[in-house]
């Protein structure tokens, strides 16, 4: 099941002050208040640059997806992976069942573990290849990812009301848990 959990918030405070910068003679008397210019730049539309001090506010969190999620959340260059499971290094060691989502049928779980069990008993290279090239795009990996709020902006508007269940029903709603979500979901 696609999930989010793990989740660190950092720079909030920081980047809120600092969104006061270019009106500032006296950077030192800024606060970290919330106020109303600080609202409209953080609502300002994507693209604009007004809402750069976003990128200030960074996220990390654990993010468990399908590979075909996986696929598509490569598109965004500012989702950078920390470190993730790797089928490359442990997909014989995998519960091939229990990593795939719903959606995988019994019989592609079948023919998986039938090429599991051949990889076991023959550890080729050839049978691992085989093994390997056919798990299918709904297994589920976990990996730790670092971006911010600028970035969380763009990627709800295009993610929202996707057909995967990874965004919807684990990105979309986990950004409604966030600290100042109004800014991530503002158009």
């Amino acid at each position: 099941m696609p999930k989010i959990e793990t989740v660190g918030i950092y720079g909030l405070a920081e980047s809120v002050k600092g969104s006061k910068f270019p009106m500032a003679i006296d950077t030192d008397a800024l606060t970290d208040e919330i106020t109303a210019r600080t609202e409209s730049l953080a609502t300002s539309p994507k693209g604009s640059g007004h809402d750069q001090f976003l990128t200030g506010i960074t996220v990390i969190m654990d993010m468990t997806f399908s590979i075909k999620a996986w696929v598509e959340a490569e598109r965004y260059h500012f989702l950078d992976f920390i470190s993730s499971q790797s089928t490359m290094h442990r997909i014989s060691k995998m519960n091939i069942k229990e990593c795939c989502n719903e959606y995988v049928s019994k019989y592609t779980i079948q023919e998986c573990n039938r090429l599991l069990d051949i990889y076991k008993n023959d550890s080729t290279p050839k049978n691992y290849l085989r093994l390997l090239y056919n798990i299918p795009t709904g297994f589920e990996l976990t990996a730790r990812m670092t971006t911010n709020y600028r970035c969380l902006k763009t990627m709800y508007s295009q993610r929202y009301n996707h057909r995967l269940p990874d965004w919807n029903d684990a990105f979309v709603s986990w950004v409604n848990t966030l600290p100042h979500k109004e800014w991530i979901m503002c158009e």
